[in-house]
């Protein structure tokens, strides 16, 4: 190296300038212009009088031009490729970050491509696609593109698998994974995968972080934490002799007493139950009502309570097996519709006080003082598009328990649809 250069501007009284230069020459930038030192020492100051053989101008700060040092180190032969090639010289080759980033990135693009593939055919997750991606979510999960790769890998084979009919979820994690422990909480993966279950039953991505709410989302699309915590609550549903499931549909319904069954026990029920018509409610509210108004006389009701749980879709599952067709009644609100499409999805309705003109019904007879704003992301209602048109223009929500007095009257004279 030459030894006038090293004097110049090897010593740690310019590494400071050396530094802004590089910074510079990291970023495509080319070294011209002017960088400034503020509080400079007097050993700084000296050092780069010598270098432009001039006296500095006074102040506490120090400013020099780099097209001045340029033109120094090349006239007087310390550097004749001038000032970038001396920083080479002094501290070595220069990264170029700009195609550093654009590597990285590629990266990182290249880690999404199975994921983009799956989701190309599963429009409802577009939305949860955007979010991971502006909100880094990914990268916050994994240590770099590669393990971005992999991680998404699995993520990938588990969208595959939903929603489910039911299945736990230690053992989705170890049949997509081959780690049983693989969608335990606080898991990187736990926590892609539980917000693209939120997205796929249209809830917020983030959710709130409870247990319940954990347990509720996964449900919505049939994993369940356990078999015992997943219920199911219902009136008036026959049941048989040949499980306990069974008998203790039959006890309650002959009481009028509403039933509350585990996911386990349905899930030793393996034969379809016959029940005829099916009225669905969304609040819990209805069931006790029709119970206490109607007990032995009330048709079979299931109640969703709110998003539906594994041990719901069980009973559902089995009923629509057994040949019952179903009618739906729930919230008027885009979380109330969101449910619906659910189940109108999984087993198909038809309405039951749950389209367009009964949405205008419901407030008219409730009145301006007891319904509330409608609020959240509006969805279509398939089963009735004038519904959702009508709700967007209303924009009035009508919660189930405000037509109880109608719904009970149906239950009662045991009317079909």
């Amino acid at each position: 190296m030459n030894e006038r250069l090293e004097r110049l501007l090897g010593g740690p009284e310019t590494s400071w300038l050396l530094d802004r230069v590089r910074h510079r020459l990291e970023r495509g930038m080319p070294p011209n212009g002017s960088v400034t030192l503020k509080a400079a020492t007097p050993e700084q100051r000296r050092a780069i009088e010598r270098l432009l053989g001039r006296r500095a101008a006074s102040g506490a700060s120090l400013s020099v031009s780099l097209d001045e040092v340029d033109r120094v180190l090349r006239s007087s032969e310390a550097c004749p490729e001038g000032l970038a090639a001396a920083v080479v010289l002094l501290r070595g080759p220069v990264r170029d970050l700009e195609q550093e980033n654009a590597l990285r990135e590629a990266a990182w693009s290249k880690a999404f491509t199975e994921l983009n593939a799956v989701l190309a055919d599963r429009p409802k997750l577009s939305g949860w696609r955007l979010w991971v991606e502006s909100t880094g979510l990914v990268r916050r999960c994994a240590d770099g593109p590669d393990e971005a790769r992999a991680l998404l890998g699995r993520l990938t084979a588990i969208l595959l698998r939903l929603p489910h009919s039911g299945i736990p979820i230690g053992r989705l994690a170890a049949e997509t994974c081959g780690d049983a422990h693989a969608l335990d909480e606080g898991r990187p993966l736990a926590t892609l995968a539980l917000s693209a279950a939120r997205a796929l039953s249209g809830l917020p991505y983030a959710g709130d972080g409870t247990a319940d709410a954990r347990r509720r989302a996964w449900a919505a699309v049939g994993v369940h934490l356990d078999n015992l915590s997943s219920s199911v609550l219902c009136l008036g549903i026959p049941g048989d002799e040949g499980t306990p499931a069974g008998r203790v549909l039959a006890i309650t319904r002959a009481a009028g007493e509403p039933c509350l069954l585990t996911l386990r026990q349905l899930q030793r029920h393996e034969a379809p139950i016959s029940a005829g018509l099916i009225r669905i409610c969304e609040n819990p509210v209805v069931i006790a009502a029709a119970a206490d108004e109607l007990g032995a006389r009330c048709p079979p009701l299931v109640c969703t309570n709110g998003r539906p749980s594994a041990a719901v879709w069980r009973l559902l599952d089995l009923l629509a097996a057994g040949g019952s067709e179903f009618a739906y009644h729930g919230d008027f609100d885009w979380g109330g519709i969101g449910i619906a499409s659910a189940v109108h999805e999984r087993v198909g309705w038809r309405p039951w006080r749950y389209d367009s003109l009964s949405y205008e019904a419901a407030i008219a007879s409730v009145g301006a003082l007891r319904t509330s704003p409608l609020t959240g992301r509006p969805g279509e209602t398939l089963w009735d598009p004038a519904l959702s048109a009508t709700m967007k223009r209303l924009a009035v929500r009508v919660e189930e328990e405000m037509v109880l007095k109608d719904l009970l009257a149906d239950l009662a004279d045991g009317s079909p649809v």
